[in-house]
């Protein structure tokens, strides 16, 4: 929501889904990864770089938290 990777949200469930398996695979993905990651689900309103913003904005926080 922060970083609006959401639009319609026809797409969300799927990509919530992968980039959380991404993260758990790989808790800092650089921004090609995380394009291969989501390269198997479609998305027609983003354009996918709000998407990529918003899996980088989890990754981030999510080290802060693992870490408090």
């Amino acid at each position: 929501m922060r970083c609006h990777g959401l639009q319609c949200g026809f797409c969300t469930p799927g990509m919530l889904i992968t980039a959380r398996a991404l993260l758990d695979r790989n808790p800092d993905p650089d921004e090609q990864t995380i394009r291969e990651a989501i390269s198997g689900q479609i998305c027609r309103c983003t354009g996918y770089t709000t998407i990529v913003r918003s899996i980088q904005w989890a990754a981030a926080h999510q080290t802060v938290k693992a870490q408090s």
